[in-house]
């Protein structure tokens, strides 16, 4: 199989184009944007245009480089995507099994092109960094130059205990050879190594609309989705495909979970009856679903702000938080984006609950 089209970045594909043909493409970039939003899609985009034989604006999608790109099979072409640690003990076997890992991912994504995200135990560990520092010395096989995709660079793992990998990296990046480029991809700059951040030129890609969500999930997924379905995949996108194709479900718990919380919260119990009421929630398995949940919970308490400002929510607004103040909802807003901040530090989700829904009460 081929990769899916692209869909939307517009004016980030028209900057890119212009820069190449003008020879001041970047040799170090690095894209970010949403989680879901094409970023590893539009890097084998620019990938394809580099490799193709009449490029316009766009590649053409039918000379030998574009279908190589296409197929996942251009030997000049390194995606780099997060795998496990490798097991082997000697460091030139730890290069070989990488190659092999992330090989079966590529061959992954090649059979399965609308790809979910990689495990939570993934990286890009000091195998993946010799690897590249490896293949980045060798001569181009057929096109003119080699472009390494690193995609979700926010797992580069700083290697401590071996220092000259995690540098020769940084070096590649710092002063990379003149027929490579480095297209990394990373849904927050902020978690990535200030030293690899500094070495790059930024690209932010934002939300696509709701019709080129819609369009994309129309024409690419098979079988086609009920009408239902597909209305209720791109209002919950939010602007993102990769949202709409595997987090919607993860998204309806994480809203459900969120609204049982604030309707306790808002219902007057007092501190000891909240907190007895979040402890008898499930355990959380993953620190993401906790993230989900607060998410949804932001979320909720925006499309009411929404509702209160006579503007038109995103989602239905549930009966105990229509006609609040905007006031008090915009200060809910807050106390919600504060616990989300703290949550990523090592917090006991229940006790943080516990506070945030005394705190939601009092401000509700």
């Amino acid at each position: 199989m081929t990769m899916h089209p692209l869909a939307g970045h517009y004016e980030a594909r028209r900057r890119l184009a212009h820069a190449l043909s003008a020879g001041r493409l970047p040799q170090v970039i690095l894209v970010t944007g949403p989680r879901g939003v094409g970023k590893q899609r539009l890097a084998l985009w620019l990938a394809q245009m580099i490799y193709c034989e009449q490029p316009g604006k766009e590649p053409c999608g039918e000379c030998r480089g574009c279908r190589l790109v296409l197929g996942l099979g251009h030997p000049d072409l390194h995606w780099m995507i997060p795998i496990p640690r490798p097991k082997a003990g000697d460091a030139a076997k730890q290069i070989e099994e990488a190659a092999e890992l992330v090989a079966q991912a590529v061959d992954e994504r090649r059979k399965a092109p609308l790809y979910g995200p990689p495990d939570g135990m993934a990286i890009h560990g000091v195998a993946i960094a010799r690897l590249i520092a490896r293949r980045a010395s060798l001569t181009p096989v057929e096109g003119h130059r080699k472009v390494f995709i690193v995609g979700d660079a926010e797992r580069l793992v700083p290697q401590e205990a071996s220092p000259e990998a995690a540098n020769a990296l940084l070096k590649l990046l710092e002063e990379p050879p003149e027929d490579t480029v480095f297209i990394l991809t990373a849904e927050d700059p902020k978690a990535l190594l200030p030293t690899v951040r500094s070495r790059a030129v930024p690209l932010r890609l934002g939300r696509l609309d709701r019709d080129e969500v819609r369009g994309f999930l129309e024409s690419q997924v098979d079988p086609p989705l009920d009408r239902a379905i597909l209305d209720e995949r791109v209002a919950l996108a939010e602007g993102s495909i990769g949202r709409a194709l595997w987090e919607v479900e993860d998204a309806a718990q994480a809203r459900n979970r969120a609204l049982e919380f604030l309707d306790a919260a808002l219902a007057g119990d007092d501190r000891v009856q909240l907190m007895e009421r979040v402890l008898k929630q499930a355990p959380w398995s993953a620190r993401g679903e906790f993230s989900g949940m607060l998410e949804a919970l932001g979320e909720a308490l925006s499309d009411a702000s929404r509702a209160a400002l006579a503007q038109e929510p995103r989602r239905a607004v549930p009966g105990f938080l229509n006609r609040r103040d905007p006031a008090a909802l915009s200060r809910a807003m807050n106390l919600v984006a504060e616990a989300e901040e703290a949550a990523k530090g090592n917090v006991n989700p229940q006790l943080l609950l516990a506070v945030l829904g005394e705190q939601l009460g009092a401000t509700l």
